[in-house]
């Protein structure tokens, strides 16, 4: 019933590990590992690529362009929006300094 391993019962392995199984375990370790790492950044550089063309260099949409121009447009001009009911439009900036004049005047009043 001795262990074929240990001769003579010395209490210790005898014979040496295949170095050779080793070896070409380790390289095949380290091929593994620097393969992984190259497709990592390969993977990472394309997409950062991707979303610098998606964010900075993608040319804007027409159709964007002109919804932005008529909104600037409208929130840069005088305009009727309805007569009958008195309603109109005023730019954005002229608007926002007759709420502060109103609300000045209104805490002034109190």
């Amino acid at each position: 019933m001795i262990d074929d391993r240990f001769e003579d019962n010395q209490g210790y392995e005898t014979k040496d590990i295949n170095i050779r199984k080793v070896y070409l375990f380790v390289l095949l370790g380290i091929f593994a590992l620097a393969a992984i790492l190259l497709a990592l950044d390969k993977y990472f550089s394309y997409e950062t690529e991707r979303e610098i063309y998606d964010t900075v260099l993608k040319p804007e949409s027409k159709i964007l362009t002109k919804v932005r121009e008529r909104d600037q447009r409208i929130l840069s001009s005088y305009g009727v929006i309805d007569s009958a009911a008195g309603i109109y439009h005023i730019p954005i900036d002229s608007a926002m300094k007759e709420m502060l004049r109103e609300y000045g005047e209104s805490k002034g009043a109190k």
